[in-house]
């Protein structure tokens, strides 16, 4: 038999050490878990850990383990869900506000496998728990929120070029641009393709009016900028959060997929992900009457009537100084006594801001708080769903200083200034999002998934166990040794890769334990054929690996293209699925063709004369 040089059997040797060592953590499985980070971003000290390990004790709630990670936050590992969720409980009511909390798992793994940087495959949420949230985005208010900032730029530029008009109106995706000078249309021309030359800008009906619209192309810009925004927001306000390992992802022309692993309790997460609001800074109108305007429902020209949280009216300028797209930072700290938000602006809206407060010392400017939100109700039997827009003034302080880009905001409760904080830290969204689907997922079901895929799994690779030792005998074991040899490598790959393990990644696995053993079964054949033709049986075992390699490659190759094509466009569970069949189908080659004849070496290869082969 063709012996195999030292150097390959020493490399295989090593690399199925490696890939041990890589699965090993998986193979302690995982505990309930909770991750506590500091709302004030700064690392968790002795001292602090300390204190909440006492306060545990205090309240007889038993738990496994408390360690601060290199990130600076606190892990606390339970025995069962139970206690993690009543300590939860008890430290949310003790620390009101000081700490982000999720409920997660942590690996059981000894302490030198994580000195050494290895860590379990990660879990999907099918088969850890957790929370599956479908949002639609409203892509059309995408392009309103343009369209309202196209009115504001257009009404600060026209009156930079010193030209004067009389309104400035959006419709539909149209500005409409109604000057007080017809001569000046040309003039006023210019000046907007000065601020967007892609523009489309044609004269409206009747003297001095211009309309701007929107290319198709612009718009679905926009409606694809907003969905890849709001991905980024709600990444941002996950992680404000604390959740650990979650999955948000594009899905059909506008929806978004998240899934939440470890995550039991839905009502804060769903409130705080989905929540649109946003800050605008006005001055207030203090030459005209808001009781007059409240009474005859019409704001004078250049204004527009909200109310303050006690329900007064106030006329605001309908020019915006800044929003919160401009803010570049955002944390909650009280000031004098009462709770404040300090913002920070960007260069664009501290030049507004720096300008305003320049010219307009002495006079009141206000802080309006946006939120919106869409509620399901009943009419007449059916389930209709309404759009709400909540506009209330929160603050309203006189302007007794120049100042640009950073400040503070006050008129908040301290749950409102926190939360708040919060959500412009981590981004606005671009546009509103709407729960189309929810699901909760808990952790004992994702237990049972484990369970019962386990269970498929062993089952299988015994009833293969039985049937290629019965059927191949001693090639048989090597068989058997190659498979338990290809989940080792899938599982290393996927703790490697950092790639979620999912239910129909179980399946995956189960799918690619039986190609392995079909490339073996067309390897052993080929050597029973060699032998029945007379050949010996070192020159078999050569013929068999030889001419069973194109079959091989060609039966598997085809598979991995339709595996590339079920990643490149499948999503959630089929993307899992791709995931494991991808590395199952590279990983049970390998095994096969190289490790069987590894191992063949070991036992035929070193003997001076082989008589008959135990297949």
């Amino acid at each position: 038999m063709q012996r195999i040089p030292l150097w390959k059997g020493a490399g295989l040797a090593a690399l199925m050490l490696v890939a041990l060592l890589l699965a090993l953590p998986s193979l302690y499985g995982e505990s309930p878990a909770l991750q506590f980070s500091r709302r004030d971003r700064a690392n968790f000290d002795a001292a602090a850990v300390t204190v909440i390990e006492a306060l545990l004790r205090g309240g007889r709630i038993p738990f496994d383990e408390a360690y601060v990670d290199d990130a600076g936050r606190l892990w606390i590992r339970f025995e069962a869900v139970p206690e993690q969720l009543a300590a939860r409980d008890l430290i949310q009511a003790r620390h009101e506000g000081e700490y982000a909390i999720a409920t997660t798992f942590a690996s059981r793994a000894p302490d030198w496998l994580d000195r050494l940087g290895l860590e379990p495959m990660s879990l999907g949420l099918d088969l850890r728990g957790g929370i599956y949230l479908v949002y639609e985005v409203d892509v059309q208010g995408a392009v309103t929120q343009l369209l309202q900032v196209m009115e504001r730029d257009f009404r600060k530029a026209l009156r930079d070029a010193r030209i004067p008009y009389e309104e400035v109106t959006v419709t539909g995706t149209v500005a409409e641009v109604r000057l007080r000078d017809a001569t000046q249309l040309d003039q006023a021309r210019r000046v907007l393709l000065d601020y967007d030359a892609t523009l489309t800008i044609e004269a409206g009906a009747g003297p001095g009016v211009l309309v701007a619209r929107l290319t198709e192309n612009q718009i679905k810009q926009r409606q694809d900028f907003a969905i890849q925004q709001n991905i980024t927001a709600l990444n941002n306000r996950v992680n404000a959060l604390g959740v650990a390992e979650p999955v948000i992802q594009r899905q059909g022309l506008n929806r978004i997929a998240v899934q939440l692993p470890g995550i039991q309790d839905a009502s804060e997460v769903v409130r705080v992900l989905g929540k649109v609001a946003t800050l605008e800074f006005r001055l207030v109108d203090t030459v005209n009457s808001p009781l007059e305007a409240e009474r005859t429902g019409h704001a004078p020209l250049g204004t527009r009537l909200y109310h303050q949280r006690d329900g007064n009216p106030v006329l605001l300028m309908r020019d915006v100084i800044a929003t919160s797209e401009q803010l570049i930072d955002a944390s909650f700290a009280p000031s004098q006594g009462e709770p404040a938000v300090s913002v920070k602006l960007n260069s664009r809206g501290g030049d507004e801001m720096l300008r305003t407060t320049r010219e307009n010392l002495g006079r009141p400017m206000a802080v309006v708080f946006i939120e919106k939100e869409r509620e399901l109700v009943d009419r007449d039997g059916q389930k209709v769903v309404i759009d709400r827009s909540k506009e209330e003034v929160i603050s309203v302080a006189t302007i007794r200083g120049v100042f640009s880009n950073q400040f503070q905001i006050t008129g908040l409760t301290a749950a409102e200034g926190s939360e708040l904080a919060k959500l412009l830290r981590a981004g606005a969204l671009a546009a509103p999002i709407y729960i189309v689907e929810q699901r909760l997922i808990g952790p004992s079901l994702g237990r049972d998934n484990i369970e019962r895929g386990f269970k498929a799994l062993m089952m299988g690779m015994g009833a293969l166990f039985v049937f290629m030792l019965v059927y191949y005998r001693v090639f048989g074991i090597v068989a058997s040794a190659v498979l338990i040899s290809n989940v080792i490598l899938i599982t290393a790959l996927l703790s490697l890769f950092k790639a979620a393990l999912t239910l129909p990644g179980i399946a995956g696995i189960v799918l690619t334990v039986g190609m392995a053993v079909d490339a073996n079964i067309l390897i052993y054949e080929r050597i029973r054929e060699e032998l029945r033709n007379g050949n010996s049986p070192v020159a078999s075992i050569s013929a068999g690996f030889e001419r069973a390699f194109s079959a091989i490659t060609d039966s598997n190759v085809t598979t991995l293209i339709a595996g590339i094509m079920l990643f490149a466009f499948g999503t959630g569970p089929i993307k899992g699925f791709a995931v494991v069949l991808n590395l199952g189908i590279l990983t049970s080659m390998f095994t096969a063709l190289v490790g069987s004849r590894v191992l063949l070496y070991l036992i035929y290869g070193r003997r001076r004369r082989v008589e008959r082969l135990a297949i």
